[in-house]
């Protein structure tokens, strides 16, 4: 910052208080307006770095209700086939003849997990250029709290999601199935069931996370799955 001291000539103590009252205001003005910019700029990045957060994690809250939903329909058949499996079982119903029902329904042997791709482009230029550094501290928690969500949610998803499932056994018992070959209705039930527990802990965590995001975008809080 640079100052240009007028060149005027000094004739008494009172002008020279005067002169050196004017430079002075002139420096705190200069400084004002300076910071005054300096914190309208704060306050404009960390608006414009938060309507970006806001839409990206509305977008990923979307993604999470769209897989919510997708996920319930595609299971629905799986749970049906294993009631129906489990009460042939029960009844003493020939182990032929529950072969034909699995026949009948082989399709509905599979997982299919709907996973929802996680963006966090927002927030990382966020941090990057200090702009998050500047948003309310009790929104930054919030926003915090909701991307450490979706990096223990992947996590999961990646790491965790199939310890329960022996997945080998399934694609052998799919094989024998497509084949037309039959297949031991316990063993089968067990696997199914292994399936089931699969996808039930899937939608747990996403409607955990549904939940989590809701809390970092609380205008969403009513909106209903989908």
């Amino acid at each position: 910052m640079h100052f240009e001291v007028p060149k005027v000539p000094m004739h008494s103590f009172k002008d020279f208080t005067k002169h050196y009252l004017m430079i002075v205001l002139s420096i705190l003005t200069a400084l004002g307006l300076e910071a005054w910019i300096e914190h309208t700029h704060h306050v404009h990045a960390a608006e414009s770095a938060s309507a970006q957060i806001d839409e990206e994690l509305r977008g990923t809250l979307a993604d999470v209700r769209s897989s919510i939903k997708t996920n319930e329909e595609r299971f629905l058949p799986m749970r049906e086939l294993d009631t129906a499996i489990a009460k042939d079982i029960r009844d003493g119903v020939p182990a032929v003849t529950i072969n034909q029902h699995i026949q009948a329904h082989k399709d509905d042997f599979r997982l299919s997990l709907n996973w929802p791709a996680f963006a966090s482009q927002a927030w990382d230029v966020a941090v990057a250029n200090q702009s998050a550094s500047w948003i309310d501290p009790a929104r930054l928690r919030q926003y915090s709290a909701a991307y450490a969500d979706l990096r223990d949610a992947s996590s999961w998803m990646t790491h965790d999601s199939t310890l329960t499932l022996d997945a080998p056994h399934m694609s052998t018992l799919r094989t024998r199935i497509n084949l037309g070959i039959e297949v031991d209705p316990v063993e089968y039930l067990v696997v199914l069931r292994q399936m089931i527990n699969t996808a039930a802990e899937t939608q747990s965590h996403l409607k955990q996370l549904e939940d989590h995001l809701v809390k970092a975008l609380p205008a969403e809080a009513g909106k209903a799955h989908g």
